[in-house]
Protein backbone atom coordinates (compact mmCIF):
# COMPACT_ATOMS: atom_id res chain seq x y z
CA UNK A 1 0.00 0.00 0.00
CA UNK A 2 1.28 3.49 -0.84
CA UNK A 3 2.04 5.95 1.93
CA UNK A 4 -0.97 8.05 2.80
CA UNK A 5 -0.19 11.35 4.51
CA UNK A 6 -2.50 11.85 7.46
CA UNK A 7 -2.73 15.02 9.55
CA UNK A 8 -2.80 14.91 13.33
CA UNK A 9 -6.54 15.60 13.36
CA UNK A 10 -7.17 12.90 10.73
CA UNK A 11 -5.16 10.45 12.83
CA UNK A 12 -7.66 10.89 15.68
CA UNK A 13 -10.47 9.87 13.33
CA UNK A 14 -8.38 6.91 12.18
CA UNK A 15 -7.69 5.85 15.79
CA UNK A 16 -11.44 5.83 16.41
CA UNK A 17 -12.03 3.62 13.36
CA UNK A 18 -9.08 1.34 14.14
CA UNK A 19 -10.59 0.66 17.56
CA UNK A 20 -14.06 -0.09 16.20
CA UNK A 21 -15.52 -0.36 12.73
CA UNK A 22 -17.64 -0.03 10.77
CA UNK A 23 -19.09 3.15 12.25
CA UNK A 24 -21.61 5.63 10.90
CA UNK A 25 -20.56 9.28 10.70
CA UNK A 26 -22.87 10.04 13.63
CA UNK A 27 -21.09 7.44 15.78
CA UNK A 28 -17.64 8.79 14.89
CA UNK A 29 -18.92 12.31 15.63
CA UNK A 30 -20.35 11.26 19.00
CA UNK A 31 -16.97 9.85 20.05
CA UNK A 32 -14.79 12.69 18.79
CA UNK A 33 -17.06 15.60 19.73
CA UNK A 34 -16.89 14.31 23.31
CA UNK A 35 -13.12 13.59 23.28
CA UNK A 36 -11.90 16.62 21.32
CA UNK A 37 -14.62 19.23 21.79
CA UNK A 38 -14.97 19.38 18.01
CA UNK A 39 -18.01 20.35 15.99
CA UNK A 40 -19.83 17.65 14.03
CA UNK A 41 -18.95 19.44 10.77
CA UNK A 42 -15.24 19.12 11.60
CA UNK A 43 -15.49 15.35 12.00
CA UNK A 44 -17.47 14.98 8.77
CA UNK A 45 -14.87 17.08 6.91
CA UNK A 46 -12.10 14.84 8.25
CA UNK A 47 -14.02 11.70 7.23
CA UNK A 48 -14.39 13.10 3.70
CA UNK A 49 -10.67 13.93 3.50
CA UNK A 50 -9.73 10.42 4.62
CA UNK A 51 -12.17 8.95 2.12
CA UNK A 52 -10.60 10.97 -0.74
CA UNK A 53 -7.12 9.87 0.34
CA UNK A 54 -8.18 6.22 0.30
CA UNK A 55 -7.44 5.73 4.01
CA UNK A 56 -11.05 4.68 4.73
CA UNK A 57 -14.00 3.24 2.85
CA UNK A 58 -17.68 4.08 3.08
CA UNK A 59 -20.29 1.40 2.55
CA UNK A 60 -23.88 2.49 2.08
CA UNK A 61 -26.34 1.00 4.54
CA UNK A 62 -29.84 2.32 4.03
CA UNK A 63 -29.67 6.11 4.21
CA UNK A 64 -26.27 6.29 5.87
CA UNK A 65 -22.67 5.29 5.24
CA UNK A 66 -20.57 3.03 7.43
CA UNK A 67 -16.87 3.90 7.57
CA UNK A 68 -14.03 1.42 7.94
CA UNK A 69 -10.26 1.83 7.75
CA UNK A 70 -8.37 0.68 4.68
CA UNK A 71 -5.03 1.90 5.96
CA UNK A 72 -3.68 -0.49 8.56
CA UNK A 73 -2.53 1.11 11.81
CA UNK A 74 0.73 -0.86 11.74
CA UNK A 75 1.54 0.44 8.25
CA UNK A 76 0.80 4.04 9.24
CA UNK A 77 2.80 3.72 12.46
CA UNK A 78 5.81 2.32 10.58
CA UNK A 79 5.65 5.10 8.01
CA UNK A 80 5.29 7.83 10.64
CA UNK A 81 8.05 6.50 12.90
CA UNK A 82 10.47 5.95 10.01
CA UNK A 83 9.78 9.46 8.70
CA UNK A 84 10.35 10.92 12.16
CA UNK A 85 13.61 9.03 12.63
CA UNK A 86 14.83 10.06 9.17
CA UNK A 87 13.99 13.74 9.71
CA UNK A 88 15.17 14.12 13.28
CA UNK A 89 17.92 11.54 13.83
CA UNK A 90 19.25 10.65 10.38
CA UNK A 91 17.35 7.37 10.48
CA UNK A 92 19.12 6.12 13.61
CA UNK A 93 17.52 4.98 16.84
CA UNK A 94 20.53 5.31 19.18
CA UNK A 95 20.61 9.15 18.93
CA UNK A 96 16.87 9.20 19.64
CA UNK A 97 17.33 7.20 22.83
CA UNK A 98 20.35 9.35 23.78
CA UNK A 99 18.25 12.48 23.30
CA UNK A 100 15.52 11.22 25.62
CA UNK A 101 18.13 10.10 28.13
CA UNK A 102 19.79 13.53 28.11
CA UNK A 103 16.41 15.19 28.60
CA UNK A 104 15.69 12.89 31.58
CA UNK A 105 12.63 11.53 29.77
CA UNK A 106 13.44 7.84 30.35
CA UNK A 107 11.87 6.27 33.43
CA UNK A 108 13.50 3.35 35.20
CA UNK A 109 10.82 1.17 33.56
CA UNK A 110 11.81 2.51 30.12
CA UNK A 111 15.46 1.75 30.80
CA UNK A 112 14.67 -1.78 32.00
CA UNK A 113 12.57 -2.41 28.90
CA UNK A 114 15.30 -1.08 26.60
CA UNK A 115 17.85 -3.35 28.30
CA UNK A 116 15.50 -6.32 27.84
CA UNK A 117 14.99 -5.49 24.16
CA UNK A 118 18.73 -5.16 23.59
CA UNK A 119 19.33 -8.53 25.30
CA UNK A 120 16.69 -10.12 23.08
CA UNK A 121 18.26 -8.58 19.99
CA UNK A 122 21.62 -9.96 21.06
CA UNK A 123 20.11 -13.42 21.52
CA UNK A 124 18.71 -13.34 17.97
CA UNK A 125 22.06 -12.54 16.38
Amino acid sequence: MKNIAISEAESLVMETLWKQHPLAAEEVCAILVQQQDWQEATVKTLLNRLLKKGAITAEKEGRRFLYSPVLKREHWLMSESTGFLDRMFNGRIAPLVAHFSEQKKLSSEDIAELKRLIRELGDDQ
